[in-house]
C-alpha cells in the first residue's frame, strides 16, 4: 500500500513538470497593422457613417445662402438604407450622392424633412442591408458626459473628435428656429454638418448641426429625442404631418439690448410683402409683449400656419401694427 501511495505521490509531483514540458500551440501575436487606433465609440458607429454630396437647385433662394453644391455627413439609422442628416443640406436638392466607408458611391434621394427640428432623411438606393448605428437615449445626456463626434471630410476621410457635453440648453437662431433642448459639445469638430454625436457606448444621441461662437468653437447637436418618435412618419409622409404646422413669416431677427430687431427679410417670405423693414423692433405679437427672440417664437408658434399674425413694431419712434398672413414653410421645400 505504501508503495502504491508513493507511486501516486511521485506522479502528482511530476505532473506540473510534465504539463509544462508538453508542446503547445504557438501564441498568435497581433500584427500592429491589424490593431485599430480608433476609440471604441468611433469603431462602433464608423460603418454607418456616409458622405453626402448634394446638388441643389442653383436658382433657389437657399442656394444663395448655402450654395448649390453642398457637402455633409450622414448616419445610417435603419438597415434598409435610411440616413439621418441636417435638413439645410437637403433644401432644394435635385440630386444626392453618398459614399460609404468602403469607398462605394451610392445614389440617394431625399425622403423627408423636419424643418422644426432641423433634421432630414435620405434613402440609399441599392441592395442592403446597410450597417446601421444604434439609436441611444439623448434625454439622459447631461453636462459633463463624454461624447464623440464622428463624420467625414470631402475626400471621405474619417474625422473624429473626443469631447464632452458643455451644456444642455434652449437654443434659438435668427431663421425662425428654436430647440428647447440642444446639446452643446466641445471641442468642436472641423466637419460638423450631419456628423454623428455618440455617447461612450457608440450609440447615436445627436446630429451635429452648427459650429458656435469664436475659437475655440463648440458644436451644437440636435438630440435624437426629436427624431426617434417620428422617424417612421417622416419616412412615410416626407414630413411630420401629425404635428400642427408652424406659422412662418420669413423674418430674420436678433436680440439686442433694446429688444427683438429685424436683421434681414427672406425674399420668399410673407413678411417682406407685408412691409417689414430691417431695423424694425418687434414689441408685441398678437397683443403680447415680447422682449427676446425666444419670446417672439413662443408667441408666433402659439398659432398655426395660415393664421394672420399681428405684430406691433417700433419704427422711427412710432409703433405700428403690421398684419402678416403666415405660411407653412414645408410647402416652400417640398420633398421631390
Amino acid at each position: 500500500m505504501k508503495r502504491v501511495a508513493s507511486t501516486i505521490l511521485v506522479s502528482v509531483l511530476l505532473l506540473p513538470a510534465l504539463t509544462l514540458g508538453a508542446p503547445s500551440a504557438p501564441e498568435r501575436r497581433m500584427n500592429p497593422n491589424e490593431i485599430s487606433a480608433l476609440p471604441s465609440f468611433v469603431k462602433r458607429v464608423e460603418p454607418a457613417i456616409v458622405a453626402l454630396h448634394v446638388r441643389n437647385d442653383e436658382h433657389a433662394v437657399s442656394s444663395t445662402r448655402l450654395g448649390s453644391r453642398r457637402f455633409g455627413s450622414g448616419v445610417v439609422f435603419d438597415p434598409r438604407g435610411y440616413v439621418l442628416t441636417v435638413s439645410y443640406l437637403l433644401l432644394d436638392a435635385v440630386g444626392v450622392e453618398a459614399r460609404g466607408r468602403d469607398g462605394r458611391t451610392i445614389a440617394a434621394r431625399v425622403v423627408g424633412l423636419d424643418l422644426d427640428s432641423g433634421l432630414g432623411v435620405v434613402k440609399l438606393e441599392g441592395e442592403g442591408p446597410w450597417p446601421a448605428a444604434t439609436l441611444g437615449d439623448s434625454q439622459s445626456i447631461a453636462a459633463g458626459a463624454r461624447t464623440g463626434t464622428v463624420g467625414v471630410d470631402e475626400d471621405n476621410g474619417l474625422v473624429q473628435v473626443a469631447g464632452a457635453v458643455q451644456a444642455v440648453q434652449r437654443f434659438s437662431a435668427y431663421w425662425e428656429y428654436m430647440l428647447d433642448r440642444a446639446i452643446i459639445v466641445a471641442p468642436a469638430s472641423p466637419q460638423w454638418g450631419g456628423s454623428a454625436l455618440v455617447n461612450e457606448l457608440g450609440e447615436l444621441v445627436g446630429i451635429i448641426s452648427l459650429r458656435l461662437g469664436e475659437a475655440p468653437h463648440a458644436n451644437l447637436a440636435i438630440p435624437v429625442e426629436r427624431f426617434v418618435p417620428v422617424k417612421d412618419e417622416l419616412i412615410a409622409s416626407g414630413r411630420i404631418a401629425s404635428r400642427p404646422p408652424r406659422p412662418w413669416l420669413g423674418l430674420y431677427t436678433v436680440t439686442l439690448p433694446e429688444g427683438v430687431v429685424v436683421s434681414e427679410l427672406s425674399p420668399i417670405g410673407p413678411a417682406l410683402r407685408a412691409g417689414f423693414r430691417r431695423g424694425d423692433r418687434i414689441v408685441r405679437v398678437n397683443g403680447v409683449a415680447v422682449a427676446s427672440q425666444e419670446e417672439f417664437y413662443e408667441q408666433l408658434w402659439a398659432r398655426r400656419a395660415g393664421d394672420l399674425i399681428e405684430l406691433a413694431v417700433q419704427r422711427d419712434n412710432k409703433v405700428q401694427i403690421i398684419a402678416v398672413p403666415s405660411v407653412d414653410r414645408h410647402r416652400l421645400y417640398p420633398v421631390r
